[in-house]
């Protein structure tokens, strides 16, 4: 009995997945190739491969507690006064009054927005905000999550006059909080930081307006020493909360929310992934420890300026291509399927290359030796189907130069079969005929 309800449950599996694999939108685990080159982690200032940091990561964990695992939930047995003290640490580098250390930016993300919000309050968030702030939301007491046009102010501002037809919106009684990311990242753009604060001061004066930033792909590439978008453009006490997290360009795990301390004394008692949830352990505090110590000695400027360097390098090389392409090609239209960049440089060092065949243009870079990602739906929205391509500090141009002419190649290589196939269509027909 028990086997056959299994097996119904297994086929109905099987039966969800052959829709995945058949709409080409299947996932799967896969490791690097030994001896490719890296487009594809975030991993942006190459800090995972760092001797420097090893070493000092090493010499971290030596000089710390002998104790390796946390003990418990940090409620319980897995607090500590060397997470204590980082937090005070991590705080202090990015301008904000208290830190709070979490397990993942996933982990902060779901407990921040599924507790925060109040019974009344308002969601407001833009349309390409991470799964985890979605998770978050479903477990609110939150009367609304709205959306908004991915970075459009305009589209913003339409939203919030809407929340103020709320008469407690409108006397300051309820709260509005509004989420954005600091660098997104299947496109690589930025908020308009700026305006968004400027938007919130003209139309919620009472101080019920609540920006929080996830600065998860903006830590250690924008801003003094790395210190994210925020501090970069001097907005510290205009977001509520924001999040940065330490498994990107910092090469280690884990993640910490900055804001205040009441909103943190809240988040020890409400935010349930941390409260249920054992605790980083000490090897992942020496590695936090590590690499914030690497930030704040100024070690990943030089870092950071390669990198944007790099960024300029790389988009002019697939103008290049794409400009060459259609040259090359009467009907410019196919190569503008297969492969489309935008003409205006990122700013940040992650890219994507539009494609209606990104998964098959992706498994042939990795063949040839660079790694790089096909994103389909619903990662991404029907029609943004791409390859996405991350820079990293330790990445050469004469990398990038490879890159590129292998992209070149498999577009010819497509143009061409295009080309043969709607030449021998008329003969087929014919023939069967």
């Amino acid at each position: 009995m028990k086997r056959g309800c299994g097996s119904r449950l297994e086929d109905a599996l099987a039966k969800t997945l052959l829709r995945r694999k058949t709409s080409k939108t299947i996932r799967a685990l896969s490791t690097r190739p030994t001896g490719s080159v890296d487009f594809s982690s975030n991993d942006f200032l190459s800090l995972a491969t760092s001797k420097e940091l090893r070493e000092g990561f090493l010499a971290e964990l030596n000089a710390g507690s002998s104790i390796l695992g946390s003990g418990g939930s940090r409620l319980l047995d897995g607090n500590s006064t060397y997470a204590e003290a980082l937090e005070k640490d991590i705080a202090s580098f990015h301008g904000a009054e208290t830190a709070l250390l979490c397990n993942s930016g996933f982990d902060a993300n779901a407990g921040l927005f599924s507790c925060l919000p109040q019974r009344g309050d308002i969601i407001v968030y833009d349309d390409f905000i991470h799964a985890s702030v979605h998770d978050g939301m479903k477990l609110s007491r939150a009367s609304k999550c709205l959306p908004f046009a991915h970075n459009s102010v305009a589209g913003l501002k339409e939203v919030l006059i809407d929340c103020l037809r709320d008469p407690k919106i409108k006397d300051g009684s309820r709260n509005v909080f509004i989420a954005v990311e600091g660098v997104y990242s299947m496109d690589g753009d930025v908020p308009p930081l700026s305006a968004i604060v400027d938007l919130i001061h003209e139309l919620l004066p009472l101080g019920n307006g609540h920006l929080i930033v996830d600065e998860a792909h903006s830590t250690g590439v924008f801003g003094p020493r790395g210190s994210g978008l925020v501090c970069g453009m001097g907005l510290e006490k205009e977001v509520l909360v924001r999040l940065h997290t330490f498994g990107k360009a910092l090469a280690c795990n884990g993640a910490a929310l900055l804001c205040s301390d009441t909103v943190r004394q809240y988040l020890i008692n409400y935010a349930r992934p941390l409260i249920y949830t054992t605790f980083l352990s000490y090897p992942s505090l020496a590695a936090i420890r590590a690499s914030y110590t690497y930030l704040m000695q100024g070690e990943t400027i030089p870092l950071q300026a390669n990198l944007h360097s790099l960024i300029a390098h790389l988009h002019t090389r697939l103008l290049d291509l794409q400009y060459s392409l259609r040259l090359a090609v009467s009907n410019s239209a196919s190569n503008t399927a297969l492969m489309s960049v935008p003409t205006e440089k990122p700013v940040s060092p992650i890219f994507y290359v539009l494609s209606s065949e990104p998964k098959a243009l992706a498994a042939y870079c990795q063949a040839k030796g660079f790694v790089v990602r096909g994103i389909v739906p619903p990662t991404v929205p029907r029609g943004g189907e791409r390859v996405r391509i991350c820079l990293h500090a330790g990445n050469t141009s004469g990398e990038i130069d490879g890159l590129v002419q292998v992209i070149g190649q498999w577009v010819q290589q497509q143009t061409r079969q295009s080309g043969t196939e709607d030449a021998t269509a008329p003969k087929a027909r014919q023939a069967k005929l």
